[in-house]
């Protein structure tokens, strides 16, 4: 952490859905979470624990009700370029092209044209979309269309990048090569991470730590420290990777047997 201070700072959150119809459910309680500066952390829990609501909540997407949430000591009240989101189902432009989608969020930064030109393909070749410039959403596999959505959400340089399940869409060999490529880029231009994911594979592998979350109302159980070197190529066949995995995977089983338990 920078100067011994966290750079996000959740402090006792809670938050409650009131649906159209029935009764109010309430997603989060009395979460508190400290993150680093350039900190790789994975949020693991069962469907429905408040993943994706801490998370946009964080972004400023959604009304913080009860605690507080700061970045860098300010409180977050709404959206801002400091924090990059990118989703699970991409919320590409489909009629612009992949350079038209990355320059989307530079023009409104009203940025000189050539340096978005040049800033837009900069990132075009850290994702390994060089080639595909002028393509569109509907020309490209999923994990491509999983490039263009990170390089759009790099280009504007966030501070923070909050992912929600970014790869839950893509089928396995992709996803694979793409986790890979995100501790890639992580590492090249490294940003605090906050990483929602049902993968407990995935989250050892990628995260720092891996904040593991109750069956709703969303609490945060525990956090394990999950730091490996991430550039073995050998990383998941070894003993203490395979152990770890073992371990979160029987702390996030006992949450998701109390989810279906409450469904019935």
């Amino acid at each position: 952490m920078s100067n011994g201070q966290p750079q996000i700072v959740i402090d006792k959150v809670s938050h409650m859905y009131r649906p159209p119809r029935g009764k109010p459910v309430l997603a989060l309680d009395d979460v508190s979470l400290q993150v680093g500066t350039r900190e790789f952390l994975a949020l693991l829990g069962p469907s429905g624990c408040g993943k994706s609501t801490l998370l946009y909540l964080l972004g400023g997407f959604l009304p913080i009700e009860k605690g507080a949430i700061t970045v860098d000591s300010k409180p977050v009240a709404a959206p801002g370029p400091d924090r990059g989101i990118v989703f699970q189902h991409f919320a590409l432009f489909p009629w612009k092209t992949v350079r038209d989608n990355i320059l989307y969020g530079l023009e409104r930064q009203s940025m000189p044209k050539d340096e978005r030109l040049a800033r837009a393909q900069s990132f075009i070749d850290l994702v390994g979309l060089s080639g595909f410039e002028d393509s569109f959403p509907s020309q490209l596999s999923g994990g491509m269309k999983q490039r263009t959505a990170l390089a759009r959400t790099l280009a504007f340089d966030p501070k923070i990048l909050l992912m929600d399940e970014p790869f839950g869409a893509l089928d396995a060999q992709t996803r694979h090569l793409m986790q890979g490529e995100l501790l890639n880029i992580w590492q090249r231009t490294p940003k605090t991470v906050i990483f929602v994911t049902h993968d407990v594979q995935e989250a050892v592998y990628l995260a720092d730590r891996v904040a593991v979350m109750t069956a709703r109302p969303g609490r945060i159980k525990t956090i394990v420290d999950t730091k490996f070197d991430k550039n073995d190529p050998g990383i998941f066949k070894t003993k203490v990777f395979v152990d770890k995995v073992d371990e979160l995977w029987g702390l996030v089983r006992d949450e998701a047997i109390k989810a279906e338990r409450r469904k019935v």
